[in-house]
This record gives C-alpha cells, sequence and structure tokens, in this order.
C-alpha cells in the first residue's frame, strides 16, 4: 500500500459559510489581492464579499478582468495588481478560470519567475502565498486542486502548472453563490465535474514508489478516489438536469456543489485522462467552453476503454440510478454508455467534433499530440497508441461510438510529457 491525500488546510461547505470568508482571509494575511471577473463583481453577493473584507484588511487591491483558459496576458495583469499592495493573500471568487488564475499568481509571487517556468508536474519549488478559493460554480473542483490551466499563445494545447504547492489553502464552498449562474455554465461546469468523477474511478490504477506521491501530482485510482468518485457521480447524475433546467432549484445546487467537491477530491488524486487530454487541444483549436469539450468526448474515451473497464462502467450505472442488478457486465456498460448520452443531449452538450467545428484532416495531429501529454492519458485504461486515439476521435466526430472498438489493441510505451 502506498497512497497519499492532498487537499486544503479546511475545506468548509454548505449553504451560507459564505460569511466566514472575510475572517478567513483575514487570517490569513493583511494585503489582499482579490481575483474575479466582472460579471460576479456586479453580483450584489460577490459585491458584500468584497466590501467584508474590505473592512477587515489592511490594502485590497480587486483583478476583475479574468477571461476563459487563463492566458498568459491575464497572468501579468493581475500579478502587477498584486504588486500595487505588495499582495500577501489572495481571495479568488468564481469559476475554474478565476480560481486557476489566482493559483498561478500566487506562485510567482512568492517564487518570481513567468507561468512557464512552472510547466508540467512539481515545478513549484514551495509553498506560495496563501490563497483563499470561492467557487462560484460547480464543476471544476479547482477550489480543492493541485492544478492551473493556462493558455500559452506559443503552443497549440493548453498547458498545466500542476503542483501539490498550489493547492488552496482554503476552501470555502457555498451552493448559494451558484444560485445565478446560467444554465449554459450550469451544464458545462456540472458536465466536467462528473467527467472527474468518472474519468477517476475508470483510471488505470498503478504500482508506485516510494518517491511517487512527492515527484508525481497524478497517481491513477485506488480505493480512496473510488469512493469519493462514486459519491460524486451519484449526487451529480441525479441533479445535474435538474440545476440546469431550473438554476432555483436549491436541493439540485446543493447536490452539484457537494458533487463537484466530491469529484476534485477524486482526480486531485487519481487524476484525470484522455478526454481532458484531447481537451487540451481542441479547447484551444475551436475556442469551445472546456466543460463542453470533455462532456463531448467521455462517451467515445470510455467506449473504447471497454475491454477494461466494463465491470466499472456496470456500477457507474447502478450509481447513477440504472437497475443493472441482473446485467452481465457488458449489459451493464451499454446500459450505462446510452444513459449518458441521454444525459448530454438532455444539458445541451453537442453530440460531435464536428458540430464544434473541429477539422476531419486535424484528428491524427490531435490524436499524436494528445498521446505525448503522459500525465493524463497515462490514467486512460485503454489502449493509447495513436491509432487507437486517432479512433477515437474519428467516432467522436462522425458521432459513432462504435467506430472506438479497433480489432487489434496494443498498449504503447510512455509518451512525452507537457
Amino acid at each position: 500500500m502506498l497512497e497519499t491525500v492532498r487537499g486544503p488546510r479546511q475545506l468548509i461547505v454548505g449553504e451560507g459559510v459564505a460569511q466566514n470568508i472575510p475572517r478567513v482571509v483575514a487570517e490569513c494575511g493583511s494585503r489582499v489581492l482579490v481575483v474575479t471577473d466582472r460579471t460576479l463583481l456586479g453580483q450584489p453577493g460577490v459585491a458584500e464579499i468584497v466590501a467584508a473584507v474590505r473592512e477587515k484588511a489592511k490594502a485590497v487591491a480587486v483583478f476583475a478582468d479574468a477571461t476563459p483558459d487563463v492566458p498568459l496576458t491575464d497572468v501579468a495583469l493581475a500579478v502587477s495588481v498584486a504588486a500595487e499592495v505588495d499582495a500577501d493573500v489572495i481571495l479568488a471568487i468564481g469559476g475554474g478560470t478565476v480560481i486557476d488564475l489566482a493559483k498561478i499568481v500566487g506562485v510567482i509571487r512568492r517564487h518570481g519567475g513567468t507561468p512557464r517556468d512552472f510547466y508540467g508536474e512539481s515545478k513549484v519549488p514551495g509553498p506560495t502565498i496563501p490563497l483563499v478559493a470561492v467557487p462560484t460554480t460547480s464543476g471544476t473542483g479547482s477550489e480543492l486542486t493541485p492544478v492551473s490551466v493556462l493558455t500559452d499563445p506559443d503552443r497549440a494545447l493548453k498547458v498545466g502548472v500542476s503542483s501539490v504547492h498550489i493547492v488552496p489553502d482554503f476552501a470555502i464552498v457555498d451552493p448559494e453563490l451558484t444560485y445565478t449562474c446560467p444554465a449554459t455554465v450550469t451544464a458545462h461546469s456540472g458536465i466536467d465535474a462528473f467527467c472527474h468523477a468518472v474519468e477517476s474511478f475508470t483510471a488505470r490504477p498503478r504500482a508506485h514508489s516510494p518517491r511517487d506521491p512527492v515527484e508525481q501530482v497524478f497517481l491513477g485510482r485506488n480505493p480512496v478516489t473510488d469512493h469519493y468518485a462514486l459519491l460524486a457521480a451519484e449526487r451529480i447524475a441525479r441533479s445535474l438536469r435538474r440545476a440546469v433546467r431550473d438554476g432555483g432549484d436549491t436541493d439540485a445546487r446543493a447536490d452539484m456543489s457537494y458533487g463537484s467537491m466530491l469529484a476534485g477530491i477524486a482526480f486531485s488524486h487519481a487524476g484525470n485522462a484522455a478526454p481532458h487530454a484531447f481537451q487540451y487541444l481542441i479547447g484551444a483549436a475551436t475556442h469551445t467552453p472546456h466543460g463542453l469539450g470533455v462532456g463531448l468526448l467521455l462517451p467515445y474515451a470510455l467506449d473504447a476503454a471497454r475491454d477494461a473497464i466494463d465491470d466499472r462502467l456496470t456500477i457507474l450505472a447502478g450509481v447513477c440510478g440504472l437497475d443493472v442488478t441482473d446485467a452481465s457486465d457488458a449489459e451493464g456498460a451499454d446500459a450505462f454508455l446510452t444513459w449518458l448520452d441521454g444525459l448530454l443531449a438532455d444539458i445541451g452538450i453537442p453530440a460531435t467534433l464536428a458540430d464544434i467545428g473541429v477539422a476531419r484532416a486535424d484528428l491524427p495531429r490531435f490524436a499524436e499530440t494528445a498521446g505525448g501529454i503522459t500525465r493524463l492519458m497515462q490514467n486512460h485504461p485503454g489502449p493509447t497508441d495513436t491509432a487507437s486515439l486517432t479512433a477515437i476521435l474519428e467516432a467522436a466526430w462522425l458521432g459513432d461510438r462504435t467506430r472506438c472498438r479497433r480489432p487489434q489493441r496494443h498498449q504503447a510505451g510512455p509518451g512525452r510529457d507537457h
């Protein structure tokens, strides 16, 4: 047995817990950088939080120009705003973009350099300045995770900074802050959370040496991550449709906040897999939302790995409310994948890569590059050679899951990491 547990110093979850934010921030520092976006800053709930933080702090600077996918220009601007007040604590209020931005700003505030100095796994040399993360969506789990995903104009895919040192110090998860989240954002963030749960539960298990929990961030599935992943899948499966249909459904919103949090714990250790690796490229090429991309790709990646995970897909079918008591593993997996197709359609996720503007001619190049994202692809339970990955993308482009199943399968060796 060789495992590790990572997370914030304190995780606070529940309706109304946002009232604790000013005190928690004040206990971490006195010169505050608030990272958020213009839409959120204009909402009364967020404006009240910022005003209350101002009352307790010596100095507060607000960077409210966060834009999707964390372009490096945003990082530079936010770092300069932090310098104006000599920030010693960061408060991030927003979705994954905002929290990921706050993470990398904290790294640079403490260690200097540029984001490019920290791409990859375990490149951050030590702790950063304290970060209090407050999600306003139910999806990315960034408030709990050791990952910050950025967009570099010099690269054809999104890039990740992965380190135990960028896990937020405090995570305050209040479902009430998600009530104003639009239906489309609810759908995209919610299916992202579901992907985190499913990819964690189906991730390839791996043997480890004693140094791996320090040198690697994603370690593959284990019994602890299985526990959190299944709890997350159950909550999200029963409530995502309801939250998209009626943002005022407080029970569904609570389930989504709780499910996203549980999925974040699961994938912080197990790791993401092929859908997220593909989305690094597809998101950069199409400028479509992250959750839309990983949700679209999930059933195709799972179908391609069915030789290894039919039993796990059957378990997922059960926790998602399907009756698979007397089903074989193959039947249970079929039931789950059919149910997943229906869920994606119901919340407005396109069925094919062609629908979001991906050029078919680009698929082999995407497959080859994604295969080199070892940090993620080593978790994919199916074959990861370029031909197999191309077959997944071809199936997703055509909207035909059966095309993922190649008669000749073999496992590629380690690829190149990004």
